[in-house]
């Protein structure tokens, strides 16, 4: 009966290739969502914000909370002509 006969730098090397995978395979369940799913929500979040900025009535502004962060606070909403 002879043992199986194994190459110590290709087990090594093996593992490793499984750690890194038990790694990235527990990253993406923690963090989830890709840099493009990110980048895309957030275009469409600006848009639908400006969007509905557009649709306020003239003489009033929004309130503190509905401002997004690309307008400096107390500045006046754009009056439409």
């Amino acid at each position: 009966m002879s043992a199986e006969i194994i190459n110590f730098r290709q087990e090594r090397r093996r593992r490793q290739r499984e750690a890194r995978a038990a790694e990235a395979a527990g990253n993406r369940v923690r963090f989830g969502r890709t840099r493009a799913e990110r980048e895309r929500d957030a275009l469409r979040e600006t848009q639908a914000r400006r969007s509905l900025d557009g649709h306020l009535r003239e003489g009033t502004e929004p309130s503190p909370a509905d401002q997004s962060d690309d307008v400096a606070p107390g500045t006046p909403a754009p009056k439409s002509p």
